[in-house]
């Protein structure tokens, strides 16, 4: 009611706030940055970052030119004047440090048609996929009929991925919009009414956009987050608005006056009881999103750091908006909300009939439906046992992307673990010990001769490249084995392990992440619900969709199963980060339809103190909302499995099949027979927990 009593206040605000921060975001693309995707604290950022100090940025953020001739050596004819070109192109670039010539036995092949020109880091990590960015293009022109010019590495590997994973984001976001429209259409029965969430949830996207720029300013901001934001804003800003706008409706439809002179007051009652009842519910639902979110905080890695604020700063400003905003625009709309409405629509009733019979169903017979959910869910969760995962190999890009026909040229030209040298950084004393280690393990191809820093520290860089494939399992076992046996000044990094040393972090914290998520879930139901029994099963019974989700998940990406349909090359495992934020991103979702059941349930019982009508009544009232909520998450998720690298797809067919089996067997079949086994049991609550919680009521007379 303070909304629309300060109709004009509220309106200036924001609209200061998405001109203001509107401003900054079609900067978002360029500012945010691309890397990120290391563990802080590691021996391999360490070493990374002695090298680009000491060794004139030959880290493994450098950026390798592969230039192969098919008519000769390539140091003659075509070949030299293109290597020529390429040497000029790296060294007018100020943000490459030393550019390193092919050196026979170590940058040039054995057959002479292969070469590669090293361009030292100049800059931290971030700034050289953005020098990658610039100059990929120029390098690759370079090429002739008999020479072919590829800048690879990971600079390259993650410009290549991120230009290729915002191609497939806006690719998604141009599908989802249109068959969300039709969804919203037909859940709200009324063209106006469906546009308000795309519309607040747009406002709430600019705002975001425009404030990971500004934030951007002061600490690095993964592109991912921007990308993520996009997704998630979408999907709840839909969800809050459709809970909202169809509890405002069917109050106005109930206290509809054919009094002129009274409209302005059944307005402000309307609002003033969707707001105490959805709005409230809403409100509870963001802060359980947000609270799920701040748990990959813990995740030492700057880019799930960075994600997770990203995503949480979108729910922020959607939930803003849609507590703010949107009871506004519904007063100044009002019975116009209605507009272009569809036959079945205009009652504006809010209690569906057919929900209604659902729930008298699943109360007559709560065995038989909540048996067979239950069976299907831990049918599909079952293959999770088998789950493995790794950090991402080449295969995530495009076959065509630069950094990918490198890659491909390098392990022609130099062997199958050239792509993942390793690089040692150590004490000049321990050189000769390093070497003799090296040389010693069955794990290593070759070691090339110590390099002695540029700069005159104490300190030299040996280069080894492994007998495997950098995304190959047995990577790992080397250079577990290196780390055990070489000198105690000895560093061990590249980009290959670096990936290793953020996967062995994210297996540590993810079970972390997901008990405190767990934890802090149950007690905002608690705090929402005081009711114990229920909060602690709504909680529980997230794990089951997103179990079953990963189980479907690594069918499909570990298995191939699928995968032609699909149209992506399996990598026989999971992305390493898909457990800790995708289920992070799965509960949140999950309890956005708990609070809505649930808060919908716990009206209806403090009013009757009736169980089954606290179950049935949650049903009838909230069951379409949830469907129709669901059906548009599923839309959206669904459209990122359909483009793209793998990582999108993964996020699209993870999260869209945990939100299909969470939002249709979850909340429609299973909470509701938990409700109808623990009658008023669900609801209890002791004398001393309700002096301790504060009292938070939905019932609104």
């Amino acid at each position: 009611m303070w909304v629309t009593d300060h109709a004009r206040l509220v309106s200036v605000l924001w609209l200061l706030t998405i001109v203001g921060l509107g401003a900054f975001a079609p900067q978002v693309e360029h500012n945010l940055s691309g890397a990120g995707w290391q563990a802080n604290g590691s021996e391999s950022v360490e070493a990374r970052e002695l090298a680009r100090e000491h060794f004139g940025g030959n880290a493994s953020s450098a950026i390798q030119v592969v230039v192969r001739s098919t008519d000769g050596p390539v140091t003659e004819g075509d070949g030299q004047q293109v290597l020529a070109k390429v040497t000029n192109i790296l060294e007018q670039e100020p943000r490459i440090a030393e550019v390193v010539p092919p050196t026979p036995g170590a940058t040039l092949s054995q057959d002479g048609e292969t070469a590669i020109v090293l361009a030292g880091a100049g800059a931290d990590t971030n700034e050289m996929v953005r020098v990658a960015t610039d100059i990929k293009g120029e390098l690759q022109g370079l090429s002739t009929e008999t020479v072919e010019v590829n800048p690879t590495g990971s600079s390259l590997l993650w410009s290549d991925f991120n230009e290729a994973n915002l191609d497939a984001m806006l690719k998604s976001e141009f599908m989802s919009w249109p068959v969300t429209l039709a969804i919203l259409v037909l859940a709200f029965g009324a063209l106006v009414a469906a546009g308000l969430p795309l519309i607040l949830t747009l406002a709430g996207l600019v705002a975001s956009a425009g404030s990971l720029v500004l934030i951007n300013e002061l600490v690095p901001v993964s592109i991912w987050a921007m990308n993520f934001a996009m997704m998630f804003a979408l999907a709840l800003g839909i969800d809050y608005a459709l809970f909202i706008v169809v509890r405002y409706r069917a109050a106005r439809a109930a206290r509809r006056s054919a009094d002129p002179a009274m409209a302005a007051a059944d307005r402000r009652w309307a609002i003033a009881q969707t707001m105490d009842t959805a709005g409230k519910a809403v409100l509870l639902s963001g802060m359980t999103v947000l609270i799920s979110l701040s748990a990959v905080m813990l995740v030492p890695s700057p880019s799930f750091r960075s994600m997770a604020g990203g995503i949480m700063l979108s729910v922020v400003f959607v939930l803003a908006a849609t507590l703010t905003l949107l009871p506004l625009v519904l007063v100044k709309l009002d019975d116009r909300i209605n507009k272009f409405a569809l036959p079945w629509s205009r009652s504006g009733e809010h209690r569906s009939a057919k929900f209604a019979a659902w729930g008298e169903r699943l109360w007559k017979r709560p065995l038989t439906w909540g048996l067979a959910s239950l069976v299907v869910l831990v049918a599909l969760a079952a293959p999770i046992l088998g789950l493995q995962t790794a950090m991402p190999s080449i295969k995530v890009l495009p076959e065509d992307a630069s950094a990918r026909v490198g890659y491909d040229r390098v392990q022609e030209s130099f062997g199958e673990g050239a792509p993942g040298t390793l690089q040692i950084v150590t004490a000049g004393a321990d050189a000769d010990a390093t070497t003799a280690v090296l040389a010693a393990d069955d794990g290593i191809a070759a070691a090339m001769a110590p390099m002695p820093a540029a700069d005159g520290s104490d300190l030299v860089l040996v280069q080894a490249v492994p007998t495997v494939d950098p995304s190959d399992p047995a990577l790992g076992d080397t250079v577990e084995r290196l780390r055990a046996d070489l000198p105690d000044s000895a560093l061990v990094g590249g980009a290959a392990v670096e990936n290793l040393d953020l996967k062995s972090q994210l297996d540590e914290s993810t079970p972390i992440v997901i008990g405190v998520v767990l934890v802090l879930g149950f007690l905002l139901l608690l705090v929402a619900l005081q009711a114990p029994l229920i909060s602690l099963l709504g909680t529980l019974a997230s794990l089951l969709s997103t179990a079953a989700a990963f189980g479907v998940a690594r069918l499909i990406f570990q298995e191939g199963y699928g995968a032609d349909l699909l149209g992506f090359e399996p990598q026989g495992f999971l992305d390493a980060w898909a457990p800790v934020f995708f289920f992070a991103m799965i509960f949140a979702i999950a309890m956005d339809y708990t609070v809505f059941l649930l808060a919908s349930a716990k009206e209806h019982y403090e009013r009757s103190g009736d169980a089954k009508d606290a179950m049935v009544g949650s049903l009838a009232h909230s069951g379409r909302v949830i469907f129709a909520a669901g059906a548009v998450m599923v839309a959206v998720f669904f459209t990122f499995a359909l483009s793209g690298p793998i990582p999108p797809k993964e996020m699209g067919v993870v999260l869209g099949i945990a939100v299909l089996l969470d939002a249709f067997l979850v909340r429609l079949v299973l909470l509701p027979v938990m409700l109808r086994l623990t009658g008023h049991a669900a609801w209890y609550s002791p004398a001393w927990l309700r002096k301790v919680l504060p009292n938070i009521t939905f019932a609104h007379d």
